[in-house]
């Protein structure tokens, strides 16, 4: 008994092979492009939590600056 192969399963094997080569590099850029675009939200949603944290930050020494204000008229 010969070990051979037909073609046509050869020929199918090769044409999935080559349809998985060719769809490798759009397949990569998706995911670099999903990756790049959750970066950007991440950064997007950090730039506004800093923001966030900053106006707080601000309205804290509004306060603090008014009840120094508001001391000093006191004692006056």
């Amino acid at each position: 008994m010969a070990n051979i192969v037909q073609p046509q399963i050869t020929d199918a094997v090769t044409q999935t092979n080559v349809k998985v080569l060719g769809e490798s590099p759009v397949g990569a850029l998706g995911v670099s492009s999903q990756a790049l675009a959750h970066a950007m939200g991440l950064a997007m949603e950090n730039a506004t939590h800093t923001q966030g944290g900053m106006q707080q930050m601000g309205n804290s020494a509004a306060v603090a600056i008014m009840a120094m204000i508001t001391k000093a008229g006191a004692s006056a």
